[in-house]
């Protein structure tokens, strides 16, 4: 491959790497805190943080695939040898960073599955009691932050990679 299609699609990884963790982050760390000031009702955050995150999830989801895609494109050498994967510092971090991005993936589709649109929906007619509420929103966060915190360790794990480590 030529030196500018490798730098492209590294580019590309970079950008749906930027819009996944930059995003997920930001919504953690500034958006939830602030929402937390704005409005002292749980049920009404709960139904804004679902909003955000189903628009962000627009521009997430696509992310996420280009990355995963970009991903498998870049390890695609060392992936078609497979005694690599063990045998070498390179193949153990990637072999790493693959159980990471499952779990990931796993996490998300958790995530999404706990905020259906069905929960949605109660949580807007005020179906669910304060209980309920409060276990959906302890869920959410753990969920939410064991989805940021795997993204953090993929980009880590990237970055130990690309150092060739």
């Amino acid at each position: 491959m030529m030196a500018i299609e490798q730098a492209i699609i590294t580019w590309v990884h970079l950008v749906a790497s930027a819009i996944w963790v930059g995003g997920s982050l930001f919504i953690a760390m500034v958006f939830a805190p602030v929402l937390k000031t704005l409005s002292p009702s749980v049920e009404d955050r709960l139904q804004i943080m679902i909003k955000v995150g189903r628009k962000f999830n627009r521009v997430a989801i696509p992310s996420l695939m280009i990355l995963i895609v970009t991903g498998i494109y870049n390890a695609h050498q060392i992936l078609i040898r497979p005694d690599f994967l063990f045998l070498t510092s390179y193949g153990v971090l990637l072999v790493i960073k693959i159980v990471f991005v499952v779990g990931l993936l796993v996490a998300f589709g958790v995530h999404v599955r706990i905020i259906r649109k069905e929960v949605e929906q109660k949580i807007t007619a005020k179906q669910l009691s304060s209980a309920q509420i409060a276990k959906l929103r302890t869920k959410i966060i753990i969920v939410g932050q064991v989805t940021v915190g795997l993204s953090v360790a993929i980009l880590f794990m990237a970055a130990l990679l690309d150092a060739g480590i």
